[in-house]
Order: C-alpha cells, then sequence, then structure tokens
C-alpha cells in the first residue's frame, strides 16, 4: 500500500513540473515525427526493392 502512494505521489510531482507545449513546439514535433516515420518507411522500402530485385 505504501508503493502505491509514494507512486501517485511522484506522479502528482512530475505532473506539477511539466508543462503542455506551445502551437510552435507542437507543430515541430510533429514534424519531426513525420519526417522519422517516413525516412525509415524510405529505407523498409528501399530494402524491400533490393531483396525483390536480388531474388
Amino acid at each position: 500500500m505504501q508503493k502505491l502512494k509514494s507512486f501517485i505521489i511522484e506522479c502528482k510531482r512530475v505532473l506539477k513540473v511539466t508543462k503542455k507545449p506551445t502551437g510552435e513546439e507542437f507543430k515541430t514535433i510533429i514534424k519531426v515525427s513525420l519526417l522519422g516515420a517516413l525516412l525509415f518507411g524510405a529505407i523498409g522500402f528501399t530494402i524491400f526493392i533490393i531483396k525483390e530485385l536480388l531474388i
């Protein structure tokens, strides 16, 4: 029971420290996430095409 209470107190402390991102920060996060997803997709697609051409 003490561990649960300690965990809840710790969560409340963390939530007090965090802040909501501004609109500009949010847009930057979205752009970077999309760029990363596109990059990984392109790498995967390239590997797939190379594999298909070799077999």
